[in-house]
């Protein structure tokens, strides 16, 4: 689906390079800021520069064509440099979480057979446990802000970039070939290498960031999600150069302290307009003593995405600051956001509508679409999904089912056309022969104001039916009872929805993008039912 004809925007040409696209998009705005971090601003015009000095200093390493380099880097300046870089040379980037293990890292330069490591001095510690581990040899180690002295085998980045010259011409490569690789952040099993072509990342920029969120060039754009993510990538690097935007880059961890300070001009002296969160970073923001006044923020826009928004952390939000929370799924496999709210056309509590360009279905057990207001699975068809899981057969066929992309979701749509998310195919409860959402029942729970954050699953009774279980963070210890909280629910949804089970927890189980891991929950209670099973004989 690379040059479909049924599409909004024109699609990109036989000879196209996502990296040169990009800067020559930017070729007349050299002196404006492209990206700010801790330490300085990156101009269009040293992007540029840089990207392409990056591009002849791969090549002059040896690295072939489609050949992978992983890019294991913190939020700086220097990450869109390296990623560019690499794909203007026809390069892989192979973008990898940075709050991984030395194993994980181990498994990635393995299976990837990257050539070199572009990664930040912070964690080159952790690469180098990983090289140890790993079978696999890397020709170089380029560093970026190292901390230490650095090996004879390890190249400082500026240096590298300062003894080559700007490549003069990028690789002729097209929108089908292999662009760059994205990890699946891994909830079960080994993450699958998630492969994304040169068009993938142009079809979302044109699809959704201009077309649906509306950004501009005098936006200031600010992820919480990292650049690593499908997500974050989009939001910080993809979206804003496809505008000519501003980018704010934040090496540290997102917590709502080091949000705000972004968010009041802390960091370069500009105050983002647009804001890229998650549920729980929002729940975090909101709960938190020093969430500014709307008069110190200027922003005009904020997303979220990664799970659904509770309605009610939205409605906050907008009462808060007066903007609403565009909330939208996507995934790594579809590189970014399909289904969406639109600016000034939210609905909270549903996912919105298909973005333009894409197409969706939901489907049951036996492969036909569902009736409206039945759950189904969520299919996807659109120009922008992955090529294939590297070295993943099996998961592959499973996944990219001709031009539709299985996403793993449950959802129902609704009569006014809008899609309402009801968990993962593989969380979604049975409770007396209905389908409970365990999304649902944590939106719910949420809304009780001494709540700050809710997982729920299904447990097994002595009967061996399913019955629903939360677990339940409180803003304050003793803030809420058990019976409390059950009542509120069965107020509020059809009394079988109601957790039969409460558990006040400390935290609760996620992966690094911050979606919880229901599946160790369950793990957990299948272990302590097999502990108690066994004392009992």
């Amino acid at each position: 689906m690379s040059d479909p004809t049924d599409l909004p925007v024109a699609a990109p040409g036989a000879d196209f390079n996502f990296a040169q696209h990009l800067l020559a998009l930017n070729a007349g705005r050299p002196d404006k800021a492209a990206f700010v971090d801790d330490l300085g601003t990156l101009t269009f015009r040293a992007l540029d520069e840089r990207v392409r000095r990056l591009a002849s200093g791969l090549r002059g390493l040896g690295i072939k064509r489609e050949e992978r380099v992983l890019l294991l880097m913190q939020d700086v300046n220097d990450w869109p440099v390296s990623f560019l870089g690499a794909m203007h040379a026809g390069i892989v980037p192979v973008a990898v979480n940075t709050l991984l293990t030395a194993d994980d890292y181990a498994y990635m330069l393995e299976h990837s057979r990257a050539q070199a490591v572009l990664v930040s001095g912070a964690l080159l510690p952790t690469l180098n446990a990983a090289l140890v581990q790993s079978d696999h040899e890397v020709g170089k180690v380029i560093v970026s802000r190292p901390v230490a002295p650095l090996h004879p085998s390890e190249v400082e980045l500026e240096a590298f970039l300062a003894a080559h010259a700007p490549a003069q011409k990028a690789a002729a490569t097209g929108p089908d070939a292999p662009g760059f690789w994205l990890y699946s952040s891994g909830s079960t099993g080994r993450p699958k290498g998630t492969v994304h072509s040169h068009g993938n990342p142009y079809w979302t920029a044109e699809l959704y960031g201009r077309a649906v969120l509306g950004l501009r060039e005098d936006d200031v754009c600010f992820s919480a999600a990292k650049l690593f993510f499908a997500y974050g990538l989009g939001n910080g690097l993809s979206f804003p150069l496809s505008v000519g935007a501003t980018t704010i880059l934040m090496a540290e961890r997102p917590t709502p302290e080091a949000v705000f300070q972004r968010w009041l001009g802390g960091v370069g002296g500009v105050r983002p307009s647009v804001f890229f969160g998650a549920p729980t970073g929002y729940a975090g923001m909101l709960a938190h003593p020093k969430l500014p006044a709307r008069e110190a923020v200027a922003l005009r826009l904020a997303s979220s995405a990664g799970e659904a928004l509770p309605a009610e952390l939205g409605e906050r939000f907008k009462a808060r600051f007066g903007v609403d929370i565009v909330d939208g799924i996507g995934s790594t496999e579809m590189l970014h956001i399909f289904l969406s709210n639109r600016p000034g056309d939210v609905r909270y509590g549903t996912t919105g509508r298909p973005v333009p360009g894409y197409r969706v279905e939901l489907r049951g057990d036996d492969g036909r679409e569902v009736l409206e207001g039945e759950p189904g699975d969520l299919y996807i068809q659109g120009p922008s999904a992955a090529m294939m899981y590297w070295g993943n057969r099996e998961k592959t066929r499973e996944t990219f089912q001709g031009g539709w992309t299985k996403s793993g979701d449950k959802y129902v749509r609704n009569p006014d056309g809008t899609y309402t998310y009801g968990g993962r195919s593989d969380d979604m409860l049975k409770v007396s022969g209905i389908y409970v959402s365990p999304f649902e029942v944590e939106a719910t729970l949420v809304q009780h104001p001494a709540v700050l954050e809710a997982a729920v699953i299904g447990v097994e009774d002595a009967e061996g039916l399913t019955k629903t279980k939360a677990f339940v963070i409180l803003k304050e210890p003793g803030g809420a009872t058990e019976a409390e909280l059950k009542a509120f629910v069965k107020d509020r949804l059809a009394p079988y929805k109601y957790p039969r089970q409460i558990e006040f927890v400390d935290e609760l189980p996620k992966t690094a993008t911050g979606k919880i891991q229901r599946f160790r929950l369950r793990e957990r209670e299948r272990a302590q039912a097999q502990a108690q099973a066994r004392a009992s004989t």
